[in-house]
């Protein structure tokens, strides 16, 4: 039977360029539980809200408490030094820190910041700054509002993936240790996310706006196909898979340099090697995607499965759980909020 405790549920909500996932999941005396999933397609110009009502009743969620996250370059990522304070000093010291590395008004930001790292005695600490245009904070609080949400949680998806990441290695057989860096590579429809990770903390994020479409649109212009034809061919080559591999090689190898500059700024930054990659994202699957990152990065490269590390309460439609797996990472690690 489902359990019934809306006010113990949250839907992780990410509201993709081209697909809007979410999972609701419900604590129970058993643990968490997924209780509804859904996923919808929104066309070229689609405002998501149309999108939202159809997917929340279909899908059969009856919390209404929701975390959602934002991206894009609106979202502003910086590791900085500043003179070693407190937590509290650092809440007060944000806006003027912030001030030199942000090139908005600050006035016009919402912001946050963490230290990061065990610098000893040091006179200087890292700290990660995270500044957000409120405007489009008030854009999805107001879209949320519209079809009955009520947003608990604004976050930003690189750090969603990291909660995901987090669940998954305290549950899945073989998961690396907390004393390795990672990277957590998501490979989405309009852009690639990476986040380096050591134990909990989250080192190093960037976007690379290279992604699914840009393969779709290769394979279209070398192949001569119209774009759902590419599309297609994209998911499923069959026969012409190694005519798909080769078509995309060059754009892949360009990626990978791109996320190579990534890992070298890191470790130049840190003084550590990234151990590992883990890609998520539902241009993973990509013929040749991973075989070519492994050639560039001589490290291993692995896909991880987000949903694996969840229960999944009988009534939810496991098989399209599954099928989406690759592309739930974002919306999972949004669910798991609901852990605090």
């Amino acid at each position: 039977m489902r359990p019934m405790a809306p006010n113990r549920s949250l839907i992780g909500l990410d509201l993709g360029s081209r697909e809007v996932k979410a999972i609701e999941l419900t604590s129970t005396r058993e643990g968490d539980v997924v209780t509804a999933f859904a996923r919808r397609s929104v066309q070229e110009g689609q405002d998501p809200r149309g999108v939202l009502p159809d997917l929340l009743r279909t899908g059969g969620f009856r919390a209404r408490r929701v975390a959602t996250a934002v991206s894009g370059r609106s979202v502003i990522v910086r590791y900085i030094s500043v003179a070693r304070m407190d937590d509290e000093d650092l809440k007060v010291r944000l806006p003027s820190e912030a001030d030199k590395y942000i090139p908005y008004d600050v006035a016009e930001m919402v912001l946050d910041g963490t230290r990061i790292g065990d610098e000893g005695d040091k006179p200087q600490m890292k700290v990660l700054l995270v500044a957000v245009k409120r405007s489009l904070i008030d854009e999805h609080v107001a879209l949320l509002a519209d079809v009955g949400l009520t947003p608990v949680v604004v976050d930003v998806d690189v750090f969603a993936l990291e909660n995901a990441f987090e669940r998954y290695r305290a549950t899945a057989e073989g998961a690396p240790g907390d004393d390795q860096v990672l990277a957590l590579v998501d490979v989405g429809a309009k852009k690639t996310s990476i986040n380096i990770v050591k134990g909990d903390a989250t080192y190093f994020t960037r976007e690379v706006y290279t992604a699914g479409e840009t393969f779709s649109e290769e394979v279209a212009k070398k192949l001569g196909l119209e774009a759902p034809e590419a599309e297609a061919l994209k998911r499923d080559p069959g026969v012409r898979g190694p005519e798909v591999g080769e078509t995309l090689r060059p754009i892949l190898d360009d990626l990978g340099g791109e996320i190579h500059l990534s890992f070298d700024y890191y470790e130049n930054q840190f003084d550590q090697e990234v151990d590992a990659v883990y890609l998520s994202g539902g241009s993973s699957r990509l013929v040749g995607l991973e075989r070519s990152f492994a050639a560039a990065f001589k490290k291993p490269v692995r896909t991880w499965d987000p949903v694996s590390a969840l229960a999944v309460d009988r009534g939810v439609d496991q098989v399209a759980l599954r099928a989406a797996a690759p592309q739930a990472a974002i919306a999972v690690g949004l669910a798991c909020r609901l852990a605090g």
